[in-house]
């Protein structure tokens, strides 16, 4: 899993699948494509985060057949759709038991904690095979899995809950700040949602805003710089 470009296929896939907050999800009914929309989160090294019901058929399906796909679409709004870029990963998903996971998957979604803990909810986590990326008209890629995935940052990931507690307690202006001024969005009351290696999670209401850092981040201490640079330049912009 080497770093690369900002450019690159992989890059690319993985920062469309970190900015949305929902996929399309693919399993099989008896031999029958089956698809459904679900919320998903992205764990740091962004494989896909899932809590879903035993009731749903997608989970039924699931018991069943392992292999699946996610279907992350960055087409919305665009006057033309097929000139957007969206990506399918493929892999297989299994249940996980991960309190680290389940909180970042809640944190994305405050509205799971509701039912996280509900008997007939669990975790589940894709294990990536490889990936489609679709980024408008002739740039067409498949994207291997250890290309598509960013190193694991443990210390990092350590750090998480304490960081988004500290931030969305004692510096909600600095973020109102990234989501206005750097990310695009309107309005007060945003919340920090997650903090990975690539960039942060925001997230008003049902709105959600992704920032990247200028460079990937190991630990708190490189998330405190990059925090404060984003700070830094949100202000300078008028």
């Amino acid at each position: 899993m080497a770093t690369e470009r900002a450019d690159t296929p992989a890059a690319t896939a993985r920062r469309l699948m970190r900015a949305l907050d929902r996929a399309t999800l693919a399993t099989s009914l008896e031999g029958w494509p089956y698809a459904s929309l679900v919320l998903v989160a992205l764990d740091h090294d962004a494989s896909p985060l899932l809590l879903l019901s035993d009731l749903a058929e997608h989970s039924k399906n699931l018991a069943r057949d392992r292999r699946a796909s996610l279907l992350f679409d960055g087409t919305a709004g665009r006057d033309d759709p097929l000139t957007g870029a969206r990506v399918t990963v493929l892999g297989e998903i299994q249940q996980i038991a991960d309190e680290r996971l389940l909180s970042r998957f809640t944190s994305r979604h405050p509205s799971a904690a509701g039912y996280a803990g509900f008997a007939d909810f669990r975790l589940y986590r894709l294990t990536v095979a490889r990936a489609h990326l679709v980024a408008g008209f002739g740039r067409i890629h498949w994207i291997a899995a250890d290309a598509l995935l960013s190193p694991a940052a443990p210390a990092l990931a350590e750090a998480e809950p304490g960081i988004l507690e500290h931030m969305n307690k004692d510096h909600g202006e600095a973020i109102d700040l990234y989501a206005t001024r750097l990310a695009g969005g309107t309005g007060q009351g945003w919340r920090l949602t997650g903090i990975d290696p690539e960039g942060i999670d925001l997230r008003l209401g049902g709105r959600v805003e992704r920032l990247d850092f200028r460079e990937p981040v190991r630990d708190a201490g490189g998330a405190r710089e990059a925090l404060v640079q984003l700070a830094r330049q949100a202000r300078e912009q008028n």
